[in-house]
């Protein structure tokens, strides 16, 4: 019988956002691939420093011990390498894998090539990127999918890994977002007042939330590993629609944040986020100096920016 990772959570991450490949990525954009072929082997016993996204992956991987203890099985979180380099210049990133004991042993190295579209082949439900391209191939394939965009790593601070998520065009569908951007604030309002009792569709994360989920339910609710919070520019009314969705997905989420239009960063801080995500560039930009923060390149906001 084959192998198969249908009851995990599979998460796929480039290289670039595992580990900092910044001087050897410099080396490539001076010298080109000739020179930066010859710089990772040269390299290649020397580990990688980790990059934006290993603190996030590091906590992942630990979950799968809490749920042995729980469950047993096979149901756990997997970590595959998704790389642009060739299997003979990323096996410095797999010596760097072992030097720090990440549970890591699935991987494709595309030679150059792409590696968005293996994707659905491993079977993600989320893609963490540096390449905004590769980002929005994986969204347009329905995978939730960001481009990390700060040189923030997650908060050490806690074994716990707290996610953040913005509301529209994110967790749900840009359809009020839509509203919003053509037709000002007093239409959203009475818009989303009007269909506060019709479930919002889904957005791009929407299938992720949904996985994280299922894991905490498989966990003692003393001391959960993972934590989810919702913070979204909303306010009361148009709260009731967001919440009435929630339930209607049957989804906890821990934290639900309504700011009316505040900066969120302070608000992230506080909750002590390990990873943002959210469509609009501008509150990626405010809260990337603190977070590790994940663009997600999808809906209207980003068709404006063009």
């Amino acid at each position: 019988m084959s192998v198969t990772l249908d009851k995990k959570l599979v998460i796929a991450i480039s290289s670039r956002a595992l580990f900092d490949l910044s001087e050897s990525h410099r080396v490539y954009e001076e010298e080109g691939l000739a020179a930066y072929s010859a710089y990772q082997i040269e390299h290649e016993e020397q580990p990688l420093e980790p990059g934006e996204a290993f603190p996030l992956v590091e906590k992942m991987l630990r979950i799968n011990a809490r749920l042995r203890e729980a469950k047993g099985g096979d149901q756990g979180v997997e970590v595959v390498l998704l790389s642009r380099n060739s299997a003979d210049t990323g096996l410095r990133v797999f010596n760097s894998i072992q030097h720090y004991g990440l549970t890591i042993s699935r991987a494709a190295f595309c030679g150059g090539e792409s590696p968005w579209r293996y994707i659905n082949a491993f079977g993600c439900q989320l893609f963490l990127s540096s390449e905004a391209e590769d980002v929005r191939n994986a969204l347009n394939c329905g995978i939730a999918a960001a481009t990390l965009v700060s040189n923030k790593g997650a908060n050490r601070g806690s074994d716990q890994l707290r996610f953040a998520f913005d509301g529209d065009a994110v967790l749900f569908s840009d359809e009020a977002e839509r509203v919003f951007k053509a037709q000002g604030l007093d239409a959203f309002t009475a818009s989303e007042q009007a269909s506060a009792r019709t479930p919002l569709s889904g957005g791009p994360f929407k299938l992720f939330l949904s996985a994280l989920h299922d894991i905490q339910q498989a966990l003692p609710a003393e001391d959960p590993p993972i934590r989810t919070a919702l913070v979204t520019a909303r306010s009361a009314p148009a709260h009731e629609r967001v919440i009435r969705t929630l339930r209607a997905w049957n989804i906890r989420i821990d934290e639900s944040i309504f700011l009316g239009g505040l900066n969120k960063t302070e608000f992230l801080r506080a909750y002590e986020a390990d990873v943002f995500f959210d469509d609009q560039p501008g509150h990626c930009a405010s809260a990337s100096p603190h977070i590790a923060t994940g663009h997600v390149p999808h809906g209207v906001a980003n068709e404006l920016e063009g």
